[in-house]
C-alpha cells in the first residue's frame, strides 16, 4: 500500500468513525478497520482506494451466523433482498450452515460526517430490524 492510498483510506475511517461515535460506541481495530454492534449485529467498516481519487468505504452487518440450512430462511433473505434495501442481503453457507450478512459499499470521499452518520446508520438499522425479523435468525 502506498502512503497515499494509506492517508486516503485512514482519512475515510476517521470521518466515518468520527460519524459513527455520534451514535454508537465503536472500536479500531490494529489494521484500521473499525468494528461496532448495533443491538446484536456486529458490524466492520473498511476502507479501500480502487482507483486514484476513489476511495469507497464498506460496511458489512453480521445479521446471523451459523443458523441451520432452513429453507424458510433462505426464501425470506431472498424477498428481502429484492426489496430495495440499503445494502446487499446474502446467504453464505458454512461447515457450520449458513450466515446472513448486510453489506454496503460506496464512495464516501467528501462527505461530511452528518450526512455519513445517517447514511451508515440507515443500512446498520436495516441489519437490526433484518435480525429481528427473519425466520429462524433469533435464538
Amino acid at each position: 500500500m502506498s502512503t497515499a492510498e494509506a492517508a486516503e483510506t485512514g482519512a475515510l475511517l476517521t470521518l466515518a468513525r468520527e460519524a459513527l461515535e455520534r451514535y454508537l460506541e465503536v472500536h479500531v481495530d490494529d489494521d484500521g478497520a473499525i468494528t461496532f454492534s448495533h443491538g446484536d449485529v456486529p458490524c466492520v467498516i473498511q476502507a479501500t482506494r480502487l482507483a486514484d481519487g476513489l476511495t469507497v468505504l464498506s460496511l458489512t452487518c453480521v445479521v446471523a451466523w451459523d443458523r441451520p440450512d432452513d429453507p424458510a430462511l433462505a426464501i425470506a433473505v431472498a424477498e428481502r433482498a429484492g426489496q430495495g434495501l440499503f445494502g446487499t442481503l446474502g446467504l453464505g453457507h458454512t461447515d457450520q450452515g449458513v450466515d446472513v450478512t448486510l453489506r454496503y459499499a460506496f464512495p464516501a470521499e467528501g462527505m461530511d460526517p452528518s450526512p455519513l452518520g445517517t447514511l451508515l446508520m440507515l443500512v446498520v438499522s436495516t441489519a437490526s430490524q433484518l435480525r429481528m425479523e427473519l425466520p429462524g435468525v433469533q435464538d
